[in-house]
């Protein structure tokens, strides 16, 4: 099976970046002015491109469908982005770092559960959202998905099996503690459409969208276009081993660069 899936973060209004999720010149680059995204949705609207929930996959309609998913749980996601979704009949995956829920700048409890009576799909981020996810200890790992989708559950009244992987910092032993914590649906960062199974957890990437990202790459991100996904492939898999070989330093460095 293949799914085609895209990443945001937070969707701000007049640029003001800070109003929304984590702060600094790192997390800024995800972040979207409204007017763009809007332009994205009414472009994949107008192509025919329709929403997919990954909870209610109909495989005869995967060609012409699109995940749209959110990471780690700013306010936007319910005062700019729902809003903005349900105009042009699409729906998010708002995946969400539960330690920072009801504090400035993130979602507040009410407003997650609407998000879900709405029909928006509510997922884990982990609680905490460390830096390497995969380079956590097992334990550490279990304690972030059932913590989080403990806490999601009792704020939506369902059971929490679906999430996203903090900071791109996937390995198999990140999947494998999900699936043990019940999480069935699992979202990378990595730019590919295959999906493959870890212990009965789906695993699905994503292609990032950034704060520049006009609406015909999502376009044709979303409609298959080949050359535009082994481009975003080649560059994730060369930043992937600068993480890898970097570590520490490679984040340091990372910092360093954007606040100049």
């Amino acid at each position: 099976m293949r799914i085609n899936s895209i990443m945001y973060h937070d969707v701000v209004r007049s640029g003001d970046f800070a109003s929304s999720g984590f702060a600094g010149a790192h997390a800024d680059i995800y972040k979207l002015d409204a007017t763009l995204f809007e332009e994205h949705l009414k472009t994949l609207a107008t192509d025919g491109i329709e929403s997919l929930n990954v909870g209610q996959i109909d495989e005869d309609k995967l060609a012409r469908t699109v995940a749209i998913t959110f990471d780690d749980g700013g306010e936007s996601a319910y005062t700019v982005a729902a809003d903005i979704l349900e105009k042009y009949g699409f729906h998010g995956h708002f995946f969400i770092a539960t330690d920072f829920i009801d504090t400035d700048t993130f979602l507040k409890t009410r407003q997650i559960r609407e998000l879900h009576a709405r029909g928006h799909i509510i997922g884990s981020h982990s609680a905490s959202h460390p830096t390497r996810m995969a380079y956590c200890t097992e334990e550490e790992m279990r304690r972030e998905w059932r913590t989080s989708t403990e806490k999601l559950a009792d704020i939506t009244g369902g059971a929490g099996t679906v999430a996203s992987v903090p900071g791109g910092y996937f390995s198999r032993q990140v999947a494998e503690t999900a699936a043990e914590c019940g999480i069935r649906i699992l979202f990378n960062s990595e730019p590919v459409t295959k999906v493959y199974d870890v212990n009965g957890c789906s695993v699905l990437g994503r292609f990032t969208i950034k704060q520049d990202t006009p609406a015909e790459t999502v376009r044709r991100i979303a409609s298959g276009n080949m050359s535009y996904r082994l481009g975003q492939f080649a560059f994730w898999n060369t930043k992937k081993a600068a993480k890898s070989l970097g570590g520490e330093l490679y984040l340091s460095l990372t910092r360093k660069y954007l606040a100049k």
